[in-house]
């Protein structure tokens, strides 16, 4: 069930046998040459209504805008500070904990939301559980069986097979592999700390930090959504048990 398809009353029965609830978080930001802007908050906003439908459970409305300053340099990003975003978030959580919700799941699809997000969740006084839609291991086993190392760090091509699935393809078969990321590099750069806006164009021109985005499959997608579906909805439901 999505929140914003909802009347009040129907809330209002929801909450006389259950309290849980599922919000999804991401980000409007580049994604490289084939992918939408919008590509982390489809994800995490798919995932979650699929999971949501699966056990039962309302999803809310996602926290699209997010912390993104490194990508500033795109056209078409548009980032908040991390002190908004923790801001935000903190009073949505409040929003829904006010009318009895004592059990948020947070299905976040962006890296840099995550400190802000925990943040927020400790500034609340119920239950919040928090999860990146990749944190699964089936996902990951399928990420690694088809792109390897060519994943990356930046619109992968398991996020962009996702928005092939749900949304349309952009396809440039020639589209050559991006520069390979050494481990060090993934180490120092994990949660989207990837500096200045200008030097991180002038890093990775196209947009893509390791990442080899025409691997992507709209059939991939598909696959993922399922899996990552099914893991969110266990995880769900083991929270609010």
């Amino acid at each position: 069930m999505k929140l914003e398809d909802m009347t009040w009353l129907e809330v209002e029965h929801y909450l006389e046998t259950q309290r849980g609830v599922i919000l999804p978080t991401g980000s409007i930001e580049q994604h490289g040459p084939l992918g939408l802007i919008g590509t982390d908050v489809i994800c995490a906003r798919e995932i979650a209504w699929r999971a949501a439908k699966q056990c039962s459970a309302i999803a809310a409305p996602e926290l699209a805008y997010a912390p993104a300053p490194f990508n500033m340099s795109f056209p078409g990003t548009v980032s908040l500070t991390p002190d908004l975003y923790t801001e935000l978030a903190s009073q949505v959580l409040f929003g829904l904990a006010h009318h009895g919700f004592d059990r948020i799941y947070i299905l976040n699809g962006h890296g840099a939301n995550l400190a802000p997000l925990r943040l927020a969740a400790a500034n609340v006084d119920v239950d919040v559980r928090l999860r990146s839609w990749w944190d699964f291991e089936p996902v990951n086993t399928l990420r690694a069986q088809w792109y390897g190392d060519w994943e990356g760090m930046h619109a992968t091509p398991s996020e962009v097979s996702i928005t092939q699935a749900t949304h349309r393809i952009i396809a440039d078969p020639d589209l050559p592999p991006p520069r390979k990321l050494s481990p060090d590099y993934i180490l120092g750069h994990a949660g989207d700390r990837h500096g200045e806006p200008d030097a991180h164009r002038r890093d990775f021109p196209d947009g893509r930090v390791g990442s080899h985005s025409a691997l992507a499959r709209p059939e991939h997608g598909t696959k993922l959504l399922q899996s990552a579906a099914r893991e969110v909805a266990a995880d769900y439901l083991s929270f609010v048990a």
